[in-house]
């Protein structure tokens, strides 16, 4: 029996190998390491695909939306909603503004942030909201984007895990007023490094995170603001442009597995992901839930197969959020007791994805 990975990149480039290298070599000629050309194609290429009129390079997906909130004018005295289940860089990125993060939590079928819940946590100071299209699966953006408009709030998507996916037949992204994405390696859309990038329709928006992504400045040696040193380099932005040409094919056979699974797999004690009817997702992640998670993911490891938990600790209950402690986020909770991520890779063999969903039925429980 061969081992599963849950990732396996070295796969996955491999057949990129002579693009990847050749773009390598076309920087390394070019003497241009950062702010040159490949960034500008990079940019241009991934605001078409996302149906979007501008895309910023930044260092990573945290900067993104980070560099965001401080471009809509967020901090210190405002609030932010944001997910009780995520990734803490969402959380992050509003503490760094100076904000507060005030958690909603998700719909049990999608993982999701509830919109139904929002309005309920809105106060004279909430400025913003950001949800997160978490696991590659669309958040319900039009009851969001409503409340957003009733109370005149920003909406910033966080689509680190969503590239390419699709809400009512339009592309993650291009959904609410601006959004972050990353392109940390192991993401749909990864760099052979660090990386993010913010998309928005807004010039003034695209402008002014040019402006904080590079020290503040629009003339050099001129600062008109205290900002960052967050810019995507030429080298990563070649590769990225060479990956970008292979995302849709990517993607479907990320969807081909995600088939596959849900169909296949059938155990009385794991609960298989939900895709409402708006949603084309593009499963960075396949998340199924069971009670008995620690001892499904035991079981899976003896079988050779390798698996991920995103996330076993929510983000109230980090130890960088002690005011959190007590907050009452029971379904966040129960979410990071419960959930497991299954292998998941275009890389993946037709034999690699059955010894999975063999692996699954065959647990005892």
């Amino acid at each position: 029996m061969s081992a599963v990975p849950f990732l396996d990149l070295a796969a996955l480039h491999r057949p990129l190998r002579a693009e990847l290298d050749a773009a390598y070599q076309r920087v390394m000629d070019s003497g241009w390491f950062i702010a040159g050309p490949e960034l500008e194609a990079f940019e241009a290429e991934f605001a078409q695909y996302c149906e979007v009129s501008h895309c910023v390079g930044v260092g990573n997906g945290l900067d993104a939306i980070h560099l965001l909130l401080r471009a809509y004018g967020i901090g210190p005295g405002d609030e932010v909603l944001v997910p009780s289940n995520t990734f803490i860089a969402t959380w992050l990125a509003v503490t760094q503004c100076g904000a507060t993060p005030v958690p909603v939590e998700p719909l049990a079928s999608t993982h999701n942030i509830d919109p139904a819940l929002l309005e309920g946590h809105i106060t004279p100071r909430t400025r913003a909201i950001v949800p997160v299209h978490l696991y590659g699966q669309p958040a319900d953006m039009d009851p969001i984007n409503a409340v957003a408009a009733k109370h005149k709030l920003v909406v910033i998507e966080d689509a680190a895990q969503a590239q390419g996916a699709r809400y009512k037949g339009r592309r993650v992204g291009s959904l609410g007023h601006a959004a972050a994405t990353s392109f940390y390696p192991g993401k749909n859309l990864g760099a052979l490094g660090d990386g993010g990038a913010v998309l928005t329709r807004d010039a003034q928006i695209a402008a002014k995170v040019k402006q904080l992504r590079n020290y503040g400045s629009e003339v050099k040696y001129q600062h008109q603001v205290q900002g960052y040193n967050s810019r995507l380099d030429e080298m990563q932005a070649a590769f990225l442009r060479v990956k970008l040409r292979v995302l849709d094919a990517w993607n479907t056979k990320r969807q081909d597995i995600a088939r596959v699974y849900s169909a296949q797999i059938n155990h009385p004690l794991v609960t298989l992901p939900v895709v409402p009817d708006f949603a084309q997702p593009v499963w960075h992640l396949y998340v199924v839930r069971t009670e008995q998670r620690d001892a499904l993911r035991d079981a899976l490891q003896a079988q050779g197969v390798a698996t991920v938990i995103h996330y076993p600790v929510p983000p109230h209950l980090q130890p960088c959020y002690p005011s959190f402690a007590q907050a009452d986020l029971p379904l966040a909770t129960v979410l990071a007791d419960e959930v497991l991520s299954l292998p998941m890779s275009p890389a993946m063999t037709d034999a690699q994805v059955m010894q999975v969903v063999h692996a699954v039925n065959g647990w005892t429980g």
